[in-house]
């Protein structure tokens, strides 16, 4: 089960008052998460991009199938105005 921590700072009491971070901290914290994350290699990016790529080709070659043949099918049971 979530905890929901809406409306209160996290591992803060409810009754304490509430203090802003600065903006040097707020980047510093940024910093630091971004140094934890795992960047992909060039080749892992090149092999996402790639799968998206053909993904979307895909996609767009079964809606644009789909569009011909409900098209087809339309005008040849409706006739051509």
């Amino acid at each position: 089960m979530a905890i929901d921590t809406r409306g209160e700072t996290a591992g803060k009491p409810s009754g304490e008052k509430k203090t802003r971070t600065s903006p040097a901290l707020f980047y510093r914290q940024v910093v630091n998460e971004l140094r934890k994350v795992i960047w992909p290699t060039r080749k892992d990016l090149v092999t996402y991009t790639t799968v998206v790529l053909v993904f979307v080709l895909i996609m767009v070659a079964i809606v644009y199938g789909l569009d011909s043949a409900f098209g087809w099918a339309v005008l040849r049971i409706f006739g051509k105005a």
